[in-house]
């Protein structure tokens, strides 16, 4: 159901791969709502990958870059500029990946030249993105700037590993250049927490489906799928949130603000007959 809150805006796209990426359920959502968009991403996942099927169905450009590199970042800005008729209205971060584990190498034997990558691709870029649409003055007045983040960037999950590290360093560039810009231009730059999702970046984490369950069991409202981090996506480009900046926002059914849900702890109880009522509801008071 669309409801507009995007019409006449402009916005960039960073990271759809395929039909299970947040991203790409993001654009799907911004056109949807009224968005002209650009999507980006790099040349061999987009020589490899389904972003034409995309690109075709939503009728936008796609402009390759690589995310690292900062004059690959200034050109898509210019040429979203040159495609979409005006200065961009809300970009999505929707990048990280690990080559640590990717190589399966746990957190006390990294190997750092391997960790510079995972900063660089997975935060760094982040700060490459907005320096570059800054210096451009790419994004138009009250713009909003979206990266997707996770809880492990404030806990430690087991298997998540450097992309922890990663996590914490993109919040910390949304809060810093959050200010900056904010003051400066009234753009704002905000991080979303979302709860474990099936991507195929996710699916290189150690034990996914097992967190997925477990995270699924904490949460008071279940896990949120991508189609909803898209909705929520929207009310941080839309007008709506105009006075938002700087935060890094829980999207995860509540599983942030949980010590230990009666899911969980059923799982070691081995039922939960304790708490079923005669009518057979369980009692969560």
């Amino acid at each position: 159901m669309s409801y507009n809150l995007l019409k006449g805006k402009r916005g960039i796209i960073f990271g759809a791969l395929n039909d299970q990426s947040i991203a790409w359920k993001v654009a799907e959502r911004a056109v949807e709502e009224g968005a002209t968009i650009t999507l980006s991403n790099t040349p061999v996942a987009v020589r490899m990958g389904e972003l034409s099927t995309l690109s075709e169905k939503l009728n936008c450009t796609i402009i390759p870059a690589d995310a690292t590199n900062f004059e690959d970042l200034e050109e898509v800005f210019k040429k979203s500029m040159e495609v979409l008729g005006g200065k961009i209205d809300f970009v999505l971060h929707s990048i990280g990946m690990s080559p640590n584990v990717r190589k399966k190498r746990t957190y006390d034997d990294l190997d750092y030249k391997l960790l510079d990558k995972t900063l660089d691709i997975s935060a760094v870029s982040f700060h490459k993105m907005i320096q570059a649409a800054k210096k451009l003055g790419a994004i138009s007045e009250c713009g909003s700037i979206v990266a997707l983040s996770y809880v492990a960037a404030q806990r430690t999950f087991f298997g998540y590993n450097d992309m922890a590290d990663a996590k914490a360093l993109l919040e910390s560039i949304a809060r810093s250049f959050g200010y900056i810009y904010g003051r400066e231009h009234k753009v704002r730059v905000n991080t979303i927490s979302q709860s474990p999702t099936r991507t195929t970046a996710g699916s290189g984490v150690k034990g996914m489906e097992k967190l997925l369950d477990f995270s699924d069991r904490m949460s008071p409202l279940g896990n949120a799928s991508a189609d909803e981090c898209a909705d929520y996506c929207m009310v941080m480009f839309s007008d709506l949130t105009k006075k938002v900046t700087m935060q890094n926002l829980f999207h995860d059914g509540g599983f942030s603000s949980v010590g230990m849900s009666l899911r969980a702890m059923s799982t070691y109880e081995k039922g939960l007959d304790d708490y079923m009522a005669e009518d057979g509801h369980i009692i969560y008071g």
